[in-house]
C-alpha cells in the first residue's frame, strides 16, 4: 500500500484585522509559475494541480481572487530563460519556480518579486539563497533533497545488484545540481567497489548512444540523477535499461510507475502544496527572507516487482521490507 505524509501547517498565519482582510478580498492577485517540463506531460498538469488544490484549501481560487500565469520550458534552456524573463515583466505578486534551471534566469531578472521555489536540490550551493534558516534574499522554498541522498541511490544498486562493479550516473551536467549530485556519487563510489561513468542527459540521441555504449560490457547499472531533462527523457531512459538489462536506480516514484526498477526520492505533492502554502503566507505579508527553506519529512521507496522479475533480479528482502509501495 501506498503510504505518504505531506508538509502540515504551511498554510498558517498570523490573524489579519478584519479591515485588512476585507481589502485582500477585494484584490486580485497574480501568481506567475514557471515549470520546467513541457505542458503536455501528464505529471506536469498532475504537478499544477497539486498546486491549485492546496491554493484552494487556502481560500485562493483562480479566477475570483488570483490570476495565474504558467509557463512551459519543455527542459530547454533557452525556453525556460526566455520564460523567466516574461513572467517578470508581468510584475506578479509572486513567482513560483520548479526545479533548478528556473532560479538562476528568475533571479537574474529580478531581486525583487517574491520567488517559491520547489524541487530544488541545493540552493545555497547554487547561491539562490543566503541560508536555510534565513534565506535572505527574494526566494525561499523547498528543497528536493540534500546531495547526501544521492550516494544513497548507488548504494541501493549496489544493494540490489551486488555483481553490479559499474555505473552509468545520467545527469544534467548545465545545472549545479546535475554536476553536485555526480560529485556525490563519485565519492562513495571507492567504497562501494564501483567505477563510476558519465552519460549527459542534454538530448535523445546522446543518452542512447552513452546507454548502449556503457552496456557492451557487463556487470554495469545505471543511475538517474534529478533533472528536468531525465523527466523529459524518462521513457527512452527507462527502455534502454530494459532493452539492455540493467538495473537502475531512479531519484522519483513516477519512473517505476512507467516501468522503470527502482526509486529512492521526495514526495513531489508534498512540495507542490508546500508551495502553495508559501504563496499564501507572502500574499498575506510575509517576506521570502523570512520564511525557511525547508526539507522533506520523508522519502519514498518504491520497487516495480515485474520489473525486476523481467531483468531476472531477485530482490533482496532487506530492500523488499524498506519499501513505500511495492507494484507486482
Amino acid at each position: 500500500m501506498r503510504r505518504r505524509e505531506f508538509i502540515a501547517g504551511l498554510g498558517g498565519a498570523a490573524a489579519w484585522p478584519l479591515a485588512a482582510r476585507a481589502q485582500q478580498a477585494d484584490r486580485v492577485r497574480r501568481i506567475g509559475v514557471l515549470m520546467n517540463i513541457s505542458g503536455d506531460d501528464p505529471e506536469a498538469q498532475e504537478h499544477v494541480q497539486f498546486f491549485l488544490q492546496g491554493l484552494q484549501r487556502l481560500g485562493w481560487t483562480e479566477g475570483r481572487n488570483i490570476l495565474i500565469d504558467i509557463r512551459w520550458g519543455g527542459g530547454n534552456a533557452s525556453e525556460i530563460h526566455r520564460h523567466a524573463v516574461e513572467l517578470v515583466a508581468l510584475a506578479p505578486d509572486v513567482i513560483v519556480s520548479t526545479g533548478t534551471a528556473g532560479m538562476a534566469p528568475l533571479l537574474q531578472a529580478t531581486r525583487t518579486l517574491p520567488i517559491v521555489f520547489a524541487n530544488v536540490a541545493h540552493p545555497i550551493g547554487a547561491g539562490f539563497v543566503g541560508s536555510l534558516a534565513r534565506p535572505g534574499g527574494n526566494a525561499t522554498g523547498f528543497l528536493q533533497f540534500e546531495y547526501s541522498l544521492s550516494g544513497k541511490w548507488l548504494e541501493l544498486l549496489k544493494q540490489l545488484a551486488p555483481h553490479v562493479t559499474r555505473a552509468a550516473v545520467l545527469r544534467d551536467p548545465s545545472i549545479t545540481s546535475g554536476i553536485g549530485q555526480f560529485a556525490v556519487i563519485e565519492s562513495v563510489a571507492p567504497f562501494l567497489g564501483v567505477e563510476v561513468n558519465v552519460i549527459n542527459v542534454r538530448d535523445a540521441a546522446e543518452i542512447e548512444r552513452g546507454v548502449t555504449a556503457f552496456a557492451r560490457f557487463p556487470k554495469g547499472g545505471l543511475v538517474v540523477t534529478a533533472s528536468a531533462l531525465s523527466i523529459v527523457h524518462r521513457d527512452l531512459i527507462i527502455a534502454l535499461a530494459a532493452r539492455h538489462k540493467l538495473p537502475a536506480v531512479y531519484y522519483r516514484r513516477y519512473f517505476p510507475d512507467g516501468g522503470g526498477l527502482i526509486s529512492y526520492g521526495y514526495d513531489i505533492a508534498a512540495q507542490y502544496r508546500g508551495a502553495a502554502g508559501y504563496v499564501d503566507r507572502i500574499l498575506k505579508g510575509e517576506k521570502p527572507a523570512d520564511l525557511p527553506v525547508q526539507a522533506p519529512t520523508k522519502y519514498e521507496l518504491v520497487i516495480n516487482l515485474k520489473t525486476a522479475k523481467a531483468l531476472g533480479m531477485e530482490v533482496p528482502r532487506s530492500v523488499l521490507v524498506r519499501a513505500d509501495e511495492v507494484i507486482e
